[in-house]
């Protein structure tokens, strides 16, 4: 794969920070020794999760959105690596593949104009050529039995993980998406608005399920689009933590009722957390806490095949909360699917 840099040995090695008498995570990681058929490895690996990252704000820039979601995956892997190995890590069950990387999009994107209508339509074209690389390498990881955890890059990527998933599979899969947005917004050219619309329209995503949609940022169009739509479901931020019409752990039952009956893609937005750098930061969302408990409960279900956490958009002053934060919901997942 062009796009895909593995991480390798001599990497992990600049990143460890080892103490005496302490096991970091990375020092029980497995890594791929090379590009030659990710399948057939991943086949003979004794591991449960493979993790990759996605560097690339092209669809967050398409969607007029702020950059910034290319560098969550070097936030990530600095903390994750160095996050203790115990009875409650499981650094064994994991592997860590490498990431994607679009240094010329990257490049092309501080010669354009986001208000420029020719520069968006350039850049919903590169998008449509990175959901090639991240469907291809996520199909490559289920097929070989394998859960992806993908991080970083903008929620455009839900269509690549929702396709990957459905072709190795053999069939349409759920989503479950922890997002202030909706992301389905209409066919008009790929970016992070719209993945989960093309995943549904192109008949990869079956049933789809929002969580915590923010009603000051959702149009009256889209509110009655899906309520015609029966196989999408939502409930709302404000009906659950402002108003409290509704239960936020009732909720999550309900939403498992309609995901769950299939195989299905946990999606996590960091916008959707407050306080969060990222590229549509919130000052009201739900707390760390419960979307670590949101991951947690998700990740306990039978048929979940990957997490994908994504939109956070990490400064060098920030970049260690996000990787604290990021590293946290990554291990949390990985507990609560133990647990089965």
């Amino acid at each position: 794969m062009d796009n895909l840099k593995l991480f390798t040995t001599s990497e992990l090695n600049l990143v460890l920070r080892k103490r005496p008498k302490e096991t970091k995570l990375g020092e029980h990681i497995v890594l791929l020794p090379n590009f030659n058929d990710i399948y057939e490895q991943l086949l003979k690996l004794d591991v449960t999760y493979v993790v990759f990252g996605i560097k690339e704000d092209i669809g967050v820039f398409s969607n007029y959105g702020n950059a910034g979601t290319s560098n969550a995956w070097d936030a990530t892997k600095n903390i994750f690596l160095n996050t203790q190995s115990n009875a409650h890590t499981y650094a064994k069950k994991i592997a860590i593949l490498g990431s994607l990387e679009f240094p010329k999009y990257q490049e092309l994107l501080n010669q354009l104009d986001q208000n420029n209508k020719k520069d968006i339509t350039k850049t919903r074209k590169k998008v449509a050529k990175i959901d090639e690389a991240v469907s291809y390498l996520v199909s490559q990881i289920v097929s070989a039995g394998k859960i992806p955890i993908i991080i970083g890059g903008g929620h455009n990527n839900a269509y690549g993980n929702i396709k990957g998933t459905s072709l190795a599979l053999k069939k349409s899969i759920n989503a479950i998406n922890f997002d202030a947005h909706h992301d389905f917004r209409a066919e008009e050219g790929r970016h992070s608005g719209n993945g989960f619309s093309y995943a549904y329209a192109e008949g990869f995503l079956k049933y789809y399920f929002i969580f915590g949609l923010h009603e000051n940022y959702t149009s009256d169009t889209i509110f009655k689009t899906l309520e015609r739509l029966k196989t999408v479901q939502y409930n709302t931020f404000e009906s659950m933590m402002v108003r409290g019409e509704k239960c936020f752990d009732a909720e999550m039952e309900k939403a498992n009722k309609h995901i769950s009956s299939r195989h299905f893609g946990l999606e996590i937005d960091c916008d959707a957390i407050q306080n969060v750098p990222s590229s549509a930061m919130t000052p009201s969302g739900f707390s760390v806490n419960k979307a670590r408990a949101f991951v947690n409960y998700f990740g306990k279900q039978e048929h979940v095949s990957y997490l994908h956490i994504c939109e956070a958009a990490p400064t060098r002053e920030t970049e260690t909360q996000v990787g604290k934060l990021i590293s946290y919901l990554i291990t949390d997942f990985i507990r609560a699917h133990e647990s089965i």
